[in-house]
C-alpha cells in the first residue's frame, strides 16, 4: 500500500477517486508527516455500497457470536504486538507525548477485549413471560445495520476503538471516517482488522474532509446509524442531516467540565500536593485537547489564593516540546486552527477582566520545541466568571479558568451552570458532601477525589449538549443493536373474533 492509498473499500486499499490527496502536518513542526487520500462523495458512496452488500448479503452478521468475539480477541493481541509503531504514530500526528500514545494503544485493546468478554457473556435473549404456558416470548437483539462511524482529531485511535469494537461484536458493518487531520492511526487500525480475518466489506474507511465525507455519510440512504464525536456545531449538522432519513443518530459532543475543590481537600499538605497535581493532570493533559478535560477550576475561597499560586507555579514548569522527545511532559496543539482559537480565547478573557496567573503566550522555541510548531504555554485565568467566553466555550486547549465558591449550594449552582453536561469532579474528604455534590451534577461521569479516568465497562456520555446516547459499557453496546420482540404460539387456535 502508497502512502497515498488510504481509502479502503471492500477489502482493497485505494486512492480517491479524484486523484485528490492532502498532506498531514506534524503538529511540531508544521512539516509534512504523511500524504493521504483526500476522499469525495463517490468515495463515500463506493464504501457505503461495500458495506450494505456485507451486511445484506454477507456473512458477518450471522456469524456465531463466539467467532465474532474470537475475532475482537485477535485484533487486541495484534494491537500489543504493534503498540510501538501505533504509539509512534499517534503521537507524530497528534502531538501528544509518546506515554500517551502507548497509554492509548492499551485502552484501545482493552475496549476490544472488553466488548468480546461482553458479547459472549450474554444469553440467546431476554424470555418474557406471557402469562401462557403455550406461548414462548423472547427479546433478541440484532445488528442495526450499515454504521457510519465519524470520530475526532484528538484520541483518533481510542475513539475509533470505542466505535468500532461494539459495531463489530453486534454484528454490524461501517464505514469510518476519521478527522482529516489525524488520520494515519485509523489506517494502521483497519489493517489489523484484514489482518485478524475481518471479511471484506465489513470494514470500511474514507480518509477525507468533513464535508463531503462525513456529510454524505450523515445522510446517506444507506447508513442505518451514524456514531459522532466532535464539536457542538459539527454535531448538530450531523443531526439534522440524518433526520430525513431517521437513523439512529448518536453524538458525543464535548463538555465545559468543572473541576469542585473544598477547603477540606486541602487540609493537610499531602492532600494540598495531590489536589493541585490533579488540577494540572485534568486541565492540561494533551494540551487540553481532552473533551472531558477539567478546564474549569471552583475553588472555596478561602484556599483559592494559595491553591491557584501553586497551580500557577506548577503549570510554568511543564515541560513543552515534540511529544516523541525524552522527558517532554505536553506536546503541541494539534494545527495552526487550534492555537490560533487558543490565542483569541485568552485574549477575549484578559479583555473581559480575567487575571493572568501564568502562559498566555506562545513560549519561545528550545532544543525539543521547534520554532514552526503549534506551541501555547499552559495559561492559568483568574478572577473568572460565568458571563465570559473562555467560561461558557469548550477551548480545547491548555486553558485553566478559576472561579470561586463559599458554600456547598454555590459550588454545585456553579459546577451546573453550562450548556455541557459530559464529566465533573469534587474534591473533599467528607464522604456525606461528596455522595451530595455528586449526586447533584448534572454530568454524565463524576469522579470523587480523582480526574479523567475511565473503564471500559462504564457508559460515557454527557447531558444536556454533550450529547445524545452513549459509550462503552453494555449500553455502548446497544446503541449498536435494534431490539426483536419474538412472540412464538405454541398451540394456535381459532379466535373466532368475526363471526363469518
Amino acid at each position: 500500500m502508497s502512502s497515498v492509498e488510504t481509502i479502503h473499500v471492500d477489502g482493497e486499499w485505494r486512492g480517491a477517486a479524484s486523484g485528490a490527496q492532502r498532506e498531514v502536518l506534524d503538529p511540531a513542526d508544521a512539516k509534512t508527516l504523511a500524504v493521504v487520500s483526500e476522499g469525495g462523495a463517490d468515495d463515500t458512496d463506493a464504501a457505503v455500497a461495500a458495506a450494505r452488500r456485507a451486511f445484506d448479503t454477507g456473512t458477518w452478521p450471522h456469524t456465531p457470536v463466539a467467532e465474532r468475539a474470537a475475532l475482537l480477541r485477535r485484533v487486541a493481541d495484534l494491537l500489543v504486538r504493534d503498540r510501538e509503531e501505533i504509539a509512534l504514530t499517534e503521537s507524530r500526528d497528534t502531538g501528544k507525548t509518546l506515554a500517551e500514545g502507548r497509554i492509548d494503544v492499551d485502552c484501545v485493546a482493552d475496549a476490544f477485549r472488553y466488548f468480546a468478554d461482553l458479547v459472549v457473556a450474554e444469553g440467546a435473549g431476554r424470555v418474557v413471560d406471557a402469562g401462557s404456558a403455550t406461548v414462548h416470548s423472547v427479546v433478541v437483539h440484532e445488528p442495526v445495520g450499515v454504521c457510519a462511524l465519524i470520530t475526532p482529531w484528538n484520541y483518533p485511535l481510542l475513539q475509533a476503538s470505542w466505535k468500532i469494537a461494539p459495531a463489530l461484536a453486534a454484528g454490524n458493518t461501517f464505514v469510518i471516517k476519521p478527522s482529516e487531520v489525524t488520520p494515519l492511526s485509523t489506517v494502521l487500525l483497519v489493517k489489523l482488522l484484514a489482518e485478524a480475518g475481518l471479511p471484506a466489506g465489513v470494514a470500511n474507511l474514507v480518509t477525507g474532509a468533513g464535508d463531503p465525507v462525513g456529510a454524505r455519510l450523515s445522510e446517506h440512504p444507506g447508513v442505518d446509524l451514524v456514531s459522532f464525536t466532535g464539536g457542538l456545531t459539527s454535531g448538530v449538522k450531523v443531526a439534522q442531516a440524518a433526520a430525513p432519513t431517521v437513523k439512529k443518530v448518536a453524538l458525543e459532543l464535548g463538555g465545559k467540565n468543572p473541576n469542585v475543590v473544598f477547603a477540606d481537600a486541602c487540609a493537610t499538605d499531602e492532600d494540598f500536593d495531590t489536589a493541585v497535581d490533579q488540577a494540572l493532570n485534568a486541565a492540561f493533559i494533551h494540551s487540553g485537547q481532552v473533551c472531558s478535560a477539567g478546564s474549569r477550576l471552583i475553588v472555596e475561597e478561602s484556599v483559592r489564593e494559595r491553591f491557584v499560586a501553586e497551580l500557577a507555579r506548577r503549570a510554568e514548569k511543564i515541560k513543552l516540546g515534540r511529544g516523541t522527545e525524552e522527558g517532554v511532559e505536553c506536546g503541541p496543539l494539534v494545527s495552526a486552527q487550534q492555537l490560533d482559537k487558543t490565542e483569541a480565547y485568552v485574549a477575549s478573557a484578559l479583555a473581559e477582566g480575567a487575571v493572568l496567573r501564568c502562559g498566555g503566550s506562545q513560549p519561545e522555541p528550545s532544543e525539543v520545541r521547534p520554532a514552526a510548531g503549534y506551541f501555547y504555554a499552559p495559561t492559568v485565568l483568574d478572577g473568572c466568571h460565568r458571563e465570559m467566553k473562555v467560561v461558557r466555550e469548550e477551548t480545547f486547549g491548555p486553558i485553566l479558568t478559576v472561579e470561586t465558591f463559599r458554600t456547598e449550594d454555590e459550588a454545585v449552582a456553579l459546577a451546573n451552570d453550562t450548556e455541557y453536561g459530559l464529566a465533573g469532579a469534587v474534591w473533599t474528604k467528607d464522604a456525606g458532601r461528596a455522595r451530595r455534590v455528586a449526586g447533584r451534577l448534572r454530568h454524565g461521569t463524576v469522579w470523587i477525589n480523582d480526574f479523567h479516568p475511565y473503564l471500559p465497562q462504564a457508559e460515557w456520555g454527557g447531558f444536556g449538549k454533550s450529547g445524545t446516547g452513549r459509550e462503552l459499557g453494555p449500553t455502548g453496546l446497544a446503541e449498536y443493536r435494534e431490539a426483536k420482540h419474538v412472540y412464538q404460539n405454541l398451540a394456535p387456535e381459532p379466535v373466532r373474533w368475526f363471526a363469518g
